[in-house]
């Protein structure tokens, strides 16, 4: 698993989300200069965010984002997936995503990178973002 630039800062968006949990709406130039994130790619972020049902937004002078549900609630697994996909370093030991590929050749590889993806999956469904922010 390689986290792409979209999964780091998707991270760092909801981080910043979840310091403001329940203190008011945040703005994407707030976001974008505390956390140093072109505002275009975070707009994009937090599109995909809120399709997704993690944040909520308001338009207007008021407006702004902020999380749809507590961060206790939302895994960085879930972010991880949803903006990059697999977690798992090759496609034919994904739970979710599997695609075939030559290490199934070789039943020790497969249990080797089987076991890899259970360590990254299970140490990241069980962290959340409130987590992270304590």
């Amino acid at each position: 698993m390689k986290l792409t630039a979209k999964s780091e800062y998707a991270c760092l968006a909801l981080i910043d989300l979840s310091m403001n949990f329940e203190k008011g709406l945040r703005t994407i130039g707030d976001i974008a200069e505390r956390r140093h994130i072109p505002k275009k790619f975070l707009e994009q972020i937090l599109l995909t965010l809120k399709r997704a049902g993690y944040v909520k937004s308001r338009k207007g002078a008021d407006g702004g984002y902020e999380l749809a549900k507590p961060p206790s609630e939302i895994s960085v697994a879930e972010i991880v997936r949803l903006m990059d996909g697999a977690l798992a370093p090759v496609e034919s030991v994904s739970e979710y995503f599997y695609e075939p590929t030559p290490i199934e050749q070789n039943r020790e590889l497969v249990k080797l990178f089987r076991e890899i993806r259970d360590y990254i999956s299970d140490k990241l469904e069980k962290t959340t973002f409130a987590r992270l922010i304590s």
